[in-house]
């Protein structure tokens, strides 16, 4: 069903709606179970849905399978430290910059990938991404290769105290659930709709007169400047920034994570960042070998449910632009 259908299931819209009230009380109820660790790994995990949305935006509705997108998430991170060396500390102003940031550097790179097709398409993002690693390792001055520590959180305003990992919590929470329900209203409009028709057919597209260059070029900024925001919030959490979070292989862990909650699924980046980063933390606790399980958890995706967990709790019918055959469904009409 697309996101412009009516939903018959209340669940659909009553669902997310609890889990965000869940989510809201947390923070608040963890000290009396002595469960204070995990607000902060709720809040890692908030954000690292965010990325994973972002990715799934392109991916999943622009049908664009990139492996740079943690490119676009360490510009946005280094583009926070730079602005905080500059002086600036309000919170706003750096998310902002970073996602300005990451808007600008999609622009010169998708200027020149989206050129480009399939296997060419996600070869020249994974070169360019790897550029911008090799970059962050080049800069001395914010750490090089070991990372940059920050010395404070930004400034949030408003009365609100950023050191505050509770009122942190709720911040990220709130620019998350706005990015989600951004997403939402995007995938439902008209620019959403061309997007879902140049994934299906460009050819077509191009036709019946659609800018398919300009509208990939947007979707594509879009995705980026909002894995920037990710990656501005993840620094301001964890204070400390390092060219290892830009790697290639982190751009084909969100790959991983999209696909596990489901390719084109509105909720799939959700999905997938769950239950990858709760298992991952699980995992991390009982053994050193913890990508052996999760790799069978890969492996049993693809065989029992190749569009990806989203798709368990709702199907929709075929060409209706939710959830559209999954990774298999892209490398084919990529191909």
């Amino acid at each position: 069903m697309s996101m412009t259908t009516k939903e018959k299931n209340p669940m659909a819209v009553a669902g997310p709606a609890l889990v965000l009230l869940g989510l809201a009380v947390f923070p608040a109820v963890a000290p009396h179970f002595g469960l204070d660790y995990y607000t902060g790994f709720v809040m890692r995990m908030l954000i690292v849905m965010l990325i994973a949305t972002s990715l799934n935006y392109l991916m999943g509705y622009g049908g664009l399978v990139a492996l740079g997108h943690a490119g676009f998430v360490g510009v946005g991170a280094y583009a926070l430290v730079a602005m905080t060396e500059a002086g600036i500390t309000n919170a706003w102003a750096l998310w902002g910059g970073a996602m300005l940031a990451a808007a600008v550097a999609a622009v010169l790179i998708g200027a020149v990938s989206l050129r480009t097709k399939g296997v060419y398409f996600i070869m020249i993002t994974l070169a360019f991404a790897q550029m911008l690693y090799y970059l962050a390792v080049s800069l001395r001055v914010y750490g090089g290769d070991d990372g940059y520590n920050l010395y404070s959180r930004p400034v949030l305003g408003f009365g609100l105290d950023a050191a505050d990992d509770a009122t942190l919590y709720w911040v990220v929470l709130a620019v998350c659930a706005g990015c989600f329900l951004f997403f939402h209203r995007s995938v439902g409009s008209r620019f959403g709709q061309a997007l879902v028709g140049i994934r299906d057919n460009e050819s077509r597209m191009m036709a019946l007169g659609y800018p398919v260059f300009l509208l990939k070029l947007q979707a594509f900024v879009i995705a980026a400047a909002v894995a920037g925001l990710g990656g501005a919030l993840m620094v301001t959490q964890n204070s400390f920034i390092s060219p290892s979070s830009m790697h290639w292989s982190q751009s084909a862990v969100l790959i991983v994570i999209v696909v596990l909650g489901g390719l084109g699924h509105r909720w799939g980046g959700v999905i997938g960042a769950a239950v990858w980063v709760s298992l991952e933390e699980t995992l991390r606790m009982s053994t050193e070998y913890w990508h052996w399980p999760l790799g069978a958890l890969l492996i049993a995706i693809i065989l029992f449910a190749p569009e990806g967990l989203g798709t368990l709790f709702h199907r929709s019918p075929a060409g209706k632009g939710e959830g559209r055959g999954g990774i298999f469904y892209l490398l084919r009409r990529s191909a």
